[in-house]
């Protein structure tokens, strides 16, 4: 099951790679975002694969190599910016290799890294789409400008993939799973907003595993 794993993730990411390519048409941030967004689901894969950490960690390690070549040469001309703004591809393979050596390895606990993983793939991808389709007042945050409209989905989005999480997977009252996931989602949304340089792609899922372990 774990070599057949690794097979299906690169599967998988080659057919995103080859997806991106269609939305290059709509714009070289349409392809970005379709990358980010459509890499979360490789947590369902390294889940239902994976029973080893050598292997859940072996995808994420190849794609930090990869992503920081391709940020330095531009190898895989649907995953970069014309202006490099910042190693952001380079921090998601960073998070999702933390994420794996904390849920498959310390903890042994796979589905530890969904939520982290969900909420920075969808919560901050959708974010930043919704953020340039939807005219909205911007505001700046040191060097960081981000968009009202931009940061409400990153919120309403944790919240829903945080809120559903619980409900799954612990016990608590309907009340304190409504008070958990609003605070989290609001910490989601203010570590994304004060992030730059796509270091958000980082702090963003790795302070959400921090919360989560809190919960434990």
């Amino acid at each position: 099951m774990n070599w057949l794993g690794i097979v299906v993730s690169y599967l998988y990411i080659g057919l995103i790679l080859v997806g991106a390519k269609l939305f290059e048409k709509r714009g070289e941030e349409a392809s970005r975002k379709f990358i980010h967004i459509m890499l979360g689901n490789w947590w369902l894969i390294a889940m239902y694969f994976f029973t080893n950490v050598w292997f859940a960690i072996f995808v994420p390690i190849t794609f930090v190599i990869i992503n920081y070549v391709s940020y330095k040469r531009g190898i895989i001309k649907v995953m970069e910016r014309e202006q490099q703004d910042g190693l952001g591809t380079v921090y998601y393979a960073i998070a999702l290799l933390i994420l794996a050596i904390v849920s498959f390895g310390i903890y042994q606990k796979p589905i530890l890294g969904l939520v982290p993983n969900l909420v920075m793939a969808y919560g901050d991808g959708f974010a930043a789409v919704v953020g340039k389709w939807i005219k909205s007042k911007t505001y700046q945050i040191g060097e960081t400008k981000k968009t009202l409209a931009g940061s409400i989905t990153m919120f309403a989005i944790s919240l829903i993939c945080i809120g559903g999480f619980l409900i799954a997977t612990t016990t608590f009252a309907l009340w304190q799973i409504i008070v958990i996931s609003i605070v989290m989602a609001s910490i989601a949304t203010i570590v994304e907003a004060i992030s730059g340089k796509g270091i958000d792609n980082i702090s963003v899922p790795i302070s959400m595993l921090i919360m989560l372990l809190m919960l434990a």
